[in-house]
């Protein structure tokens, strides 16, 4: 069974820093491409970020690019998501999702784990 453990949620100011975790386990992590996926209320559902646990592949939507990073640590089967330069805009919950793809092209997160609060305050 896919699970996702999120983690890392909180509250911090604008321009402040938060680290979200993720662990996976159930699958075979290097079958899989795992990322974050936010809900803002009020808002559509984005797909923030991807990584491919294979090659390390990654994707960033343009809302991200440049202040987020995802990685992972297959010896742990876990996926962080440093998030910098945080503007209010960002609050939502962050869930943790996995898809069985060896990249992240066309990624959508099959498996979705609990959500992590995050919020930005101005």
């Amino acid at each position: 069974e896919v699970q996702l453990q999120a983690s890392g949620g909180g509250l911090v100011q604008a321009g402040g820093s938060l680290r979200l975790s993720c662990a996976a386990s159930g699958f075979t992590f290097d079958d899989y491409a795992i990322g974050w996926i936010r809900q803002a209320p009020g808002k559509e559902r984005e797909g923030v970020s991807c990584i491919s646990s294979s090659d390390g592949n990654t994707y960033y939507s343009d809302s991200v690019k440049g202040r987020f990073t995802i990685s992972s640590d297959n010896a742990k089967n876990t996926v962080y998501l440093q998030m910098n330069s945080l503007k209010p805009e960002d609050t939502a919950v962050y869930y943790c999702a996995a898809e069985e793809v060896p990249s992240c092209t066309n990624w959508a997160g099959d498996y979705w784990g609990q959500g992590t609060l995050v919020t930005v305050s101005s």
